[in-house]
C-alpha cells in the first residue's frame, strides 16, 4: 500500500486536486470534451502547466548530467516520423503489441492483463475486508438486537466475497506472474474466473493482439507508409556507424537520446502513467560481447545495495524481494553481467538524486515470455504508488539483435573493426566456385545457388568436401528451385581446407539499454513527496528536492509599502544573475498563506523582506519542510541558497552556521 511521507495511507483525492489546482498537468482539449458533438478519443493525452514544465525540464537536466555528461555519452536528436521499413526490420510491425479484449455489449476495449489484474486485486481486497469483519464479529459477545442484525448482514456480505484459501493463494500467484502470460493463457484465465468488464459487468471477448504504433503516410501521394516512433532507440542504431566514426572507432561507448515517443494505448485510465504521447530518455551502451560484458567503472558501484525481484521468485508465484549488492548479484548471476549491473546501480543513484522514496523502489526481472523479442535479459526499475508498482525504467540487454537486423536489411556493415595485437591463424574450409560455369547452368537461379553455397557452415563444408572426393558431386538445398536442390560437381565447385591469417578483428557490438519514462518518474516522484501538515489536510506539501523543484525560492515582502519594492526588485535581479529560479508574491494575503500556496508547488525556500531588511539589509530564509528560518545578510543568505540548490550543503548545515530566526510568525 502506498503511504504518505508521514506513514499514513495515501489519499489520492486531495493529491489529484492539488495537481489539478496548481496546474502541474491537465487533460488535453478539456474544453472540447464536454462540447456537444465532439468526437474522438482524447484519453491518454495531457498538457503540462508551468510547474509541470519546470519540474520535467529539471528532471531531464538532472538526467542529462547524471548520464550523458557523467558517462561521456554521445547525444542524438532523431526524427519522430519513421519509415515503415525500419520498424519492419526491427520487428515492431509484427511484434509490438498488447493483448486486447472487447466488451461484448458496449464495445469498450480493455487491455487483457490489466483487466485480470484489476479484477483479481479487487476480489482479494474484498476477501481481506470480509475476513476482517468476520474477526471483529467473532469478538462481539453483546446481545444488542441492532448488533445482531448488523452481524447477520455482515455474515451475508462475507459469504458473497470471501474466497477459499486455495483460491486466494492462486490469485496471488497469478498476479505475481501476470506479465508472463500470452494471449491464450490470458483468455483461459478470463474464462476460468469469469472475469468481466467492471464497468457494466459485461462479458469480454477472447484477447487479440493490438499493435501499439500510430500509423501514418509520408508525402502527398500517401504511398509511403510511416509510423510515429514508439521509442527513440532505432534512430540511434541506424546511426551507429557514424557514431563509431565520431568516437574515433573506440569501444565501448554509449549514445543517448531524449525525445517524444508515441504508443496507441488500448485503454489509458491512470492519468499520466499510461499515455499516448510521452517523453523518453534512452541510452544505448555498445559493448564488446567478448569478455563477459565487463564495465571499467564497475568497482565504483560494486557495494551499492539494490532491492531485487528476480524471475525465479516470480515464477514460483511469489513477490518476495532480495536485497543484494550489485557485486553479489553479478557474481551469483542474478544479474547477467557487469555492464547491466552498472546501469541498474546508476539508475538507483538517479532515483536517489531526484528524491524518490528509497523504500518504494525495486528492480524486477522480466520473465522469459515477458521479455521483448530482442532482449537477452531485462530488469524494470519500479516505483510504488497508490496504483501499485509502476515500471518507470527498463534496463535491457538487447544483445546484438538491432545492429544485426539493420545490417542484414540494408547491407551496411554495422560492425567494429579493430587491429589484433597478434595475427590470428584460422584453419577453415573454403569454397571455390567456377562462376563462368555456374551461371550458364542455373541461369536466373544462379545467384540463389551461390548464396546457398556461401551460407554453408564449416561442418557442412567438411561433410560436402568428403562427398565430393568420394562421389564427385553433391546436392545442396536451395529455396526457389523447382526441385528444391542443386546438383554440383567438381567442375563447378571445390571445397578446400586452408589457413587464413586474420589481422583485423570484426564483431557486432551488444547493446545494454536503460530506457526511462520521464512522465512516469514525474508522477511517482510527486506521490512520494506529497504530505500535509498535522490537522491541515486541505493544504498539501510537495517536498520536492531543491535540485529538481520547479521554482527554488519564493520572495515574500512583508508589506506593500513603497519602500519594499526596490529591495524586492534588487533581490530578484541578483537571484536571476545566480541562475536561481524564483517567484515574488506581494499579494495582500498573510505571509503564512503565501508560503502555504508555494509549499503546494514544492518551492523549497522562502525569503522574507521585512521592515528590518530596509534598515540593515538582512533577510530571513525559510525552509519548506521544517518551516524553520535563519536570518543573515543578503550576501550570506544568497550564498546559502546557491549551496542548497546545488546540493553542496543541507539545511541542517545552514542552521549550524547561520543564526536561527524565531521572531516572525508565518501567520502574521
Amino acid at each position: 500500500m502506498a503511504t504518505t511521507r508521514s506513514g499514513g495511507a495515501f489519499d489520492r483525492v486531495p493529491f489529484d486536486a492539488l495537481l489539478k489546482r496548481r496546474l502541474f498537468f491537465t487533460p488535453s482539449f478539456e474544453i472540447y470534451r464536454t462540447a456537444s458533438g465532439f468526437a474522438g478519443d482524447t484519453k491518454g493525452l495531457f498538457d503540462y502547466g508551468p510547474p509541470g514544465c519546470a519540474l520535467q525540464a529539471n528532471l531531464v537536466d538532472t538526467w542529462r548530467k547524471h548520464f550523458v555528461l557523467e558517462e561521456n555519452m554521445l547525444e542524438l536528436d532523431c526524427t519522430v516520423l519513421t519509415p515503415e521499413d525500419v520498424f519492419k526490420t526491427s520487428g515492431h510491425v509484427d511484434k509490438f503489441s498488447d493483448w486486447m479484449c472487447k466488451d461484448s455489449k458496449n464495445g469498450d476495449y480493455l487491455r487483457a492483463d490489466h483487466l485480470i489484474e484489476n479484477v483479481l486485486e479487487a476480489r482479494l481486497k474484498g476477501d481481506k475486508a470480509a475476513r476482517g469483519i468476520a474477526a471483529a464479529e467473532e469478538k462481539d459477545t453483546s446481545n444488542d438486537p441492532a448488533a445482531a442484525k448488523k452481524k447477520k448482514r455482515a455474515v451475508k456480505d462475507i459469504k458473497s466475497v470471501k474466497l477459499d484459501d486455495a483460491v486466494a493463494k492462486e490469485f496471488e500467484e497469478i498476479l505475481a506472474r501476470i506479465d508472463n502470460y500470452d494471449g491464450l493463457e490470458l483468455g483461459a484465465l478470463i474464462k476460468k474466473f469469469d472475469i468481466r468488464n467492471p464497468d457494466g459487468n459485461n462479458e469480454v471477448l477472447p484477447p487479440v493482439p493490438f499493435n501499439l504504433m500510430f500509423k501514418t503516410s509520408i508525402g502527398p501521394s500517401s504511398g509511403s507508409i510511416g509510423y510515429l516512433r514508439p521509442e527513440t532507440a532505432q534512430g540511434q542504431f541506424v546511426n551507429f556507424k557514424k557514431l563509431l566514426d565520431f568516437n574515433q572507432n573506440t569501444m565501448p561507448f554509449a549514445s543517448a537520446s531524449i525525445g517524444k515517443s508515441y504508443r496507441n494505448e488500448i485503454s489509458p485510465r491512470t492519468g499520466i502513467l499510461r499515455v499516448r504521447e510521452f517523453l523518453m530518455a534512452e541510452v544505448e551502451h555498445f559493448v564488446d560481447p567478448e569478455g563477459g560484458k565487463k564495465h571499467e567503472r564497475f568497482e565504483d558501484i560494486d557495494k551499492i545495495e539494490l532491492v531485487l525481484l528476480d524471475r525465479h521468485t516470480q515464477l514460483a508465484g511469489s513477490t518476495e524481494i532480495k536485497v543484494m549488492t550489485v557485486g553479489e548479484a553479478v557474481r551469483s548471476h542474478v544479474i547477467d553481467n557487469e555492464t547491466l549491473g552498472y546501469f541498474l546501480a546508476r539508475i538507483h543513484l538517479f532515483f536517489q538524486k531526484i528524491g524518490v522514496d528509497p523504500k518504494k523502489v525495486r528492480f524486477r526481472q522480466h520473465m522469459a515470455n515477458e521479455m521483448a523479442h530482442y532482449a537477452a535479459d531485462c530488469w524494470d526499475g519500479e516505483l510504488l504508488t497508490s496504483y501499485g508498482w509502476i515500471e518507470c525504467v527498463g534496463c535491457a540487454d538487447r544483445s546484438a539483435y538491432d545492429l544485426s537486423v539493420h545490417s542484414k536489411r540494408t547491407g551496411e556493415a554495422l560492425v567494429v573493426r579493430e587491429p589484433r595485437e597478434q595475427p590470428l591463424k584460422i584453419e577453415e574450409w573454403q569454397v571455390d566456385i567456377d562462376k563462368k560455369k555456374l551461371g550458364p547452368k542455373f541461369r536466373k537461379n544462379a545467384k540463389a545457388v551461390e548464396e546457398a553455397i556461401e551460407a554453408l557452415s564449416q561442418e557442412q563444408r567438411e561433410r560436402f568436401a568428403q562427398t565430393l572426393d568420394n562421389d564427385g558431386a553433391i546436392s545442396i538445398d536451395v529455396s526457389g528451385l523447382p526441385e528444391g536442390q542443386a546438383e554440383l560437381d567438381k567442375a563447378l565447385i571445390q571445397i578446400v581446407r586452408r589457413t587464413r591469417v586474420e589481422n583485423i578483428r570484426e564483431y557486432t557490438p551488444n547493446v545494454i539499454e536503460p530506457s526511462f519514462g520521464i512522465g512516469r518518474i514525474f508522477y511517482c516522484l510527486l506521490e512520494h513527496v506529497y504530505w500535509h501538515r498535522p490537522g491541515d489536510v486541505a493544504r498539501g506539501v510537495l517536498s520536492i528536492p531543491p535540485l529538481v523543484a520547479p521554482s527554488k525560492v519564493l520572495i515574500v515582502p512583508l508589506s506593500r509599502a513603497p519602500g519594499f519594492a526596490p529591495h524586492v526588485k534588487k533581490l530578484s535581479a541578483r537571484l536571476r544573475t545566480l541562475g536561481i529560479s524564483h517567484t515574488v508574491d506581494d499579494s495582500s494575503a498573510s505571509i503564512g498563506k503565501r508560503y502555504s500556496r508555494n509549499d503546494e508547488l514544492g518551492t523549497p525556500f522562502g525569503i522574507t523582506v521585512d521592515f528590518d531588511s530596509l534598515k540593515d539589509d538582512t533577510i530571513t530564509l525559510r525552509e519548506r519542510d521544517t518551516t524553520k528560518q535563519i536570518r543573515a545578510s543578503v550576501n550570506d543568505v544568497l550564498a546559502a541558497v546557491v549551496s542548497l540548490v546545488n546540493g553542496t550543503e543541507l539545511w541542517t548545515d545552514v542552521l549550524e552556521r547561520l543564526p536561527e530566526f524565531l521572531g516572525q510568525s508565518e501567520d502574521e
